[in-house]
Formats: C-alpha cells, sequence, structure tokens
C-alpha cells in the first residue's frame, strides 16, 4: 500500500541531516540505525524522551518525502497517520517512546526520524535525534537487481557488486547498505553522480556508474567486513526506496597459512629453543657426573701412594735392622 503519494526532487536527506542546536542543557543525540526485514515481519523504534519541563512532544516522521508518522505529546494525547492507524501502536518506556510497526510492506522502507519539540522562551525549538533506516524486502523480484549473490573472499583482496535498476526507471539515487551483523551506509550516489563514502570504507571503494547501473568495488577486505549488503534506489515517482530482495551475502576468510608462515617459523623456533635448553641440561649433569667421578677417584689412589711408601720405608728399616744383627 502507497501511503505517501509523491517524491521530492531531491533525496540527500539521510547525508546532509540537519542539526539544530539546543539550549537550556536540550542537545541533538544523533544516530544512524538500519533495519532489514521480510514483508510481513514486525519492527520497533526507539525515540528518546528527557522528560524535561520545556518538553512538548515527539514525533516519528519519514524523509522521503517529510510525512509525520506519529506524534506524541508530553500528556500522552497523539496522533498516528491515518493509512498506518491499524498497524502501528506504541508505549512509553521510561524515558524512551518505542514505536512498533506491524505487518510491514515493500512501501514502508523509508528514512525514519526522531524529532523532539521544546519550548525556550515562548518559541518550539526542533530537536532531531535518531535516524532509522527500514529496508523491507519484498518476497517477489523487486525493480533493482543485483550481484552477485554470494562472494567468498581473503582478507586484503577486492570484490565488485553491482546494482542495477530496470531500464524503464528512473532514479534519484542509490544506496549501497549494510544491513545485518553491523548494520550502516557503505555508499550513496545520487542521479547527478555526486557521492557519499561512509567512514566503514573510506579509502578503500570505487565505484564507476552506467546508465541504469553501478559497479562498486570494495578494495583490502577484512573479516570484520562480513555482511549482508543491499542495493536500495530512491526511484523517481515513488514514495519509498526499492530494494534487492536477498543482496549480496560476503564471507570475507583469514589468509590461509603457508609452511614458512610466520606462525610455523615461531614453533620451529621454539622447538630448537627448547631442545638446545634441554642438550644443555644434559651436558651439565653429565660435566657434574664426570666430575664427581674424577674426585672420587683421586682420593683412594692418594692413599694407596701413601700407604705403598710407608711400606717400603718400613721394609728398607727392617732390612737394615737385620743387617745390623748379622
Amino acid at each position: 500500500m502507497l501511503w505517501i503519494s509523491c517524491l521530492p526532487t531531491a533525496s540527500l536527506f539521510l547525508l546532509l541531516l540537519p542539526c539544530f542546536p539546543g539550549q537550556n542543557g536540550e542537545e541533538n543525540e544523533q544516530s544512524t540505525d538500519i533495519i532489514s526485514v521480510w514483508e510481513g515481519d514486525s519492527i520497533s523504534i526507539t525515540c528518546s524522551m528527557k522528560g524535561s519541563e520545556n518538553e512538548v512532544g515527539t514525533y516519528l516522521k519519514t524523509s522521503i518525502l517529510p510525512v509525520n508518522v506519529i506524534y506524541v505529546s508530553k500528556q500522552n494525547t497523539s496522533y498516528i497517520l491515518p493509512a498506518l492507524a491499524n498497524r502501528i501502536k506504541y508505549s512509553k518506556e521510561g524515558r524512551n517512546l518505542r514505536i512498533t510497526l506491524h505487518n510491514v510492506q515493500e512501501s514502508d522502507s523509508n528514512i525514519y526520524q526522531c524529532t523532539r519539540f521544546i519550548k525556550n522562551k515562548g518559541h518550539h525549538k526542533k530537536l532531531d535525534g535518531k535516524t532509522t533506516i527500514l529496508v523491507v524486502k519484498a518476497k517477489s523480484s523487486g525493480v533493482v537487481e543485483q550481484s552477485p549473490l554470494y562472494v567468498n573472499a581473503q582478507q586484503g583482496q577486492s570484490i565488485n557488486i553491482t546494482c542495477a535498476l530496470e531500464s524503464s526507471l528512473e532514479d534519484e539515487g542509490i544506496y549501497l547498505l549494510r544491513t545485518h551483523v553491523q548494520p550502516e551506509r557503505v555508499l550513496y550516489v545520487s542521479s547527478e553522480n555526486a557521492s557519499t563514502i561512509f567512514p566503514a570504507f573510506a579509502n578503500r571503494l570505487e565505484y564507476s556508474k552506467g546508465e541504469k547501473k553501478i559497479v562498486i568495488t570494495l578494495h583490502n577486505l577484512r573479516k570484520s567486513d562480513s555482511d549482508i549488503y543491499v542495493c536500495a534506489g530512491v526511484l523517481k515517482n515513488s514514495s519509498f526506496f526499492s530494494v534487492n530482495r536477498s543482496g549480496t551475502i560476503m564471507l570475507i576468510k583469514e589468509v590461509e597459512q603457508t609452511d614458512c608462515s610466520n606462525s610455523s617459523w615461531g614453533i620451529y623456533g621454539l622447538t630448537i629453543v627448547v631442545v638446545l635448553l634441554f642438550s644443555a641440561l644434559i651436558c651439565c649433569t653429565l660435566y657434574r657426573v664426570n666430575m664427581k667421578k674424577y674426585f672420587q677417584k683421586r682420593k683412594p689412589n692418594a692413599v694407596y701412594e701413601d700407604m705403598s711408601f710407608s711400606s717400603r720405608h718400613n721394609t728398607l728399616i727392617r732390612t737394615n735392622t737385620y743387617s745390623i744383627g748379622n
């Protein structure tokens, strides 16, 4: 169900989120989440509510053709977009507003922004909070084609991901999103070929854009890059993202170690050291045993030589005595 009827000519809201400086201790708290689900699932978005005296209420709105999805005041009065009234629920949980959207449809794919309003010196101030990118994958083929389906590469290598649109469609921009293990934005390229490369792949990403497709090259891959990457198009005359239903599953493996790898040399070195120490221990033991035997043999020999000398000396004396007696 398309509950938003038209698309703005520029869809760079995600890239240049406006900041409204807070006053009287109020501050912007901006972060970005990415939620990727199948049609029919339920999702929840949590908006912060400070509960301060100056706080008026909290909005959740879309960024592609800004529309207020829900508004909850400090006094707990609320407004819900009629097109979503039968699928959206909310609850206050401490200082948070939890908004749940049931039975999500592909048309719900959008950029959602939490916004708080405070009253300051008689004027209302807008404080933008968390941004949530919702990617709803249809169970039937969409208008965005993507290849390859699966990538199995090693650390340090490079891979290509191709995002293509049906020939009859024109785009306002194409995103590459990382959607599961560590959800984040990777790349945005507008129809005018203006681009934003987000920090995760800074200095590691290149792309080439044709009339209906974009080829994205990711360099120097890391094991932590393993995830599901989804192409999402913002199309003219459409009010929501059109996303590829399968994406690209990317698995990055550690570099296989060879026989001459550092760890192998470490094992060899440790083995040599152990052998040398063991050999030294044996040598020391044998040396001590030989020295002990040597000294044990020296003492009896000295006594024997002394006794031999005494015996010869007595014999000589007796011989002389007998000679004198004769």
